[in-house]
């Protein structure tokens, strides 16, 4: 399945009232009527889910590791927010032990919102990055993050130079990518933090091993682009930049992108790469608000983000519900419908990782990766799904109300990792 915005719009639910799942070594083997299913498989064991609905696992194409402790610092826009608060919190990473608390903190917030795979940006330190890869790796959760590399206009403590960071990636590479689970991706932080020599080891890291992920960040903030754009004079708008490099292809995620201009727009589309939306962190930041139908008018293609720490909550039901928002107040805003939204948060997520054979759906062949939402006892969002008289307005119910608290249990591969008020260690 390749992710469109036809698919986007057309985007129709499936519901089962009393469905069934029957799930055989990690993967999703039989779906329907649950008295149907249990017919097919009278001896396999059963669980049931009274009320609430499962979902897919949610697919998350834009989150920072190293900026958990950071959500809710108000008052800053981008640049002012990376010099102040992000960088200093993420200067900490180099502190191997602080690092790996982080990541099982981080992992622990993932799985808790209901993700069951996600696009991560890495850690400026190695043995940080490393210890990601290790706690995901324990987790079950697989995970697809890179070391994030800058050579200029962070603190000096972040700063690698290109020979470092081809080694530091190289040794990551062979160490974790295509790894129970794991994949790498090369993740230079943006051209503002770039220099040439950077950019083009990046490009090097993509040709050495066609298999990997690319990301970094695109056209978030006005001063950021007016900045760029002085920083490499030759280069016809900030896509390019990327592009001379031979980075922007199939596999490659660009976060945000809430400024472009109709030549990034085609080029986009024309190599098949990613946006990233991430609305939450796009209305904190003051950074504008995501021209969704631009894009679909050029057939770019856009998955959903939370962004954290920009971002204000791990939950891709709350970042769906932003998107919606966002639409609604843009003069050309697209209608979003509930089916829609659980599109972006699934399926668009899983094909921007290069894995929709494998997840965003619950079909059988996939990978048995659900989340189980359930409201609390006297909730509003228990009322509503009582009153609720069509999938569609359960959904959207549950875009609308549902958050952390709501997620019952996750599991990934058909193996339980959550379950409400206990984390599964493997």
């Amino acid at each position: 399945m390749h992710a469109t915005g036809k698919e986007l719009l057309e985007a129709r639910l499936e519901a089962i009232g009393d469905g069934g799942i029957y799930l055989e070594g990690g993967r999703i083997a039989d779906t329907g009527p649950f008295a149907e299913v249990r017919a097919r498989h009278p001896e396999a064991p059963v669980r049931r889910l009274a009320g609430g609905l499962l979902l897919p696992g949610f697919v998350d194409a834009h989150v920072h590791y190293p900026q958990t402790g950071v959500i809710g610092a108000l008052g800053l826009d981008l640049l002012d927010w990376l010099e102040r608060v992000t960088l200093p919190a993420e200067a900490r990473f180099a502190d191997a032990a602080y690092a790996r608390r982080e990541a099982r903190t981080f992992l622990r917030a993932l799985v808790g919102s209901g993700t069951t795979r996600a696009l991560v940006f890495g850690s400026h330190y190695a043995p940080a990055q490393a210890a990601l890869f290790e706690e995901a790796e324990a987790l079950g959760f697989p995970l697809t993050s890179g070391l994030a590399t800058g050579d200029r206009n962070l603190r000096s403590e972040l700063h690698t130079t290109p020979e470092r960071a081809y080694e530091e990636n190289q040794a990551l590479i062979e160490r974790f990518h295509g790894k129970n689970g794991l994949r790498y991706a090369v993740t230079p932080r943006f051209a503002l933090a770039a220099s040439e020599a950077l950019l083009e080891v990046s490009g090097a890291l993509l040709r050495a091993h066609p298999d990997l992920h690319f990301q970094t960040h695109l056209n978030e903030n006005p001063r950021e682009i007016e900045a760029v754009a002085r920083l490499f004079p030759a280069a016809r708008d900030y896509l390019d930049v990327y592009d001379r490099f031979g980075l922007v292809g199939p596999r490659a995620v660009f976060a945000h992108d809430v400024h472009p201009n109709p030549r990034e727009l085609e080029r986009l589309a024309a190599a098949a790469a990613w946006v990233a939306h991430c609305p939450s962190s796009n209305a904190f930041l003051g950074s504008g608000l995501f021209p969704m139908r631009t894009h679909l008018t050029a057939g770019a293609r856009f998955a959903l983000g939370s962004d954290v720490g920009a971002g204000t909550r791990f939950s891709l039901l709350g970042e769906a519900m932003d998107a919606y928002k966002t639409q609604r107040v843009r003069e050309d805003g697209v209608n979003l419908s509930a089916a829609a939204l659980l599109w972006l948060a699934t399926r668009a997520g899983a094909a921007a990782l290069a894995q929709e054979d494998e997840a965003g759906g619950l079909e059988p062949g996939m990978s048995a990766d659900l989340v189980w939402l359930s409201p609390l006892p006297n909730s509003t969002l228990e009322a509503v799904l009582k009153h609720a008289e069509s999938a569609e307005h359960a959904t959207g119910a549950l875009f609308a109300l549902a958050r952390e608290a709501e997620v019952a249990a996750v599991w990934i591969r058909g193996r339980l990792v959550f379950e409400r008020g206990m984390l599964q260690a493997k």
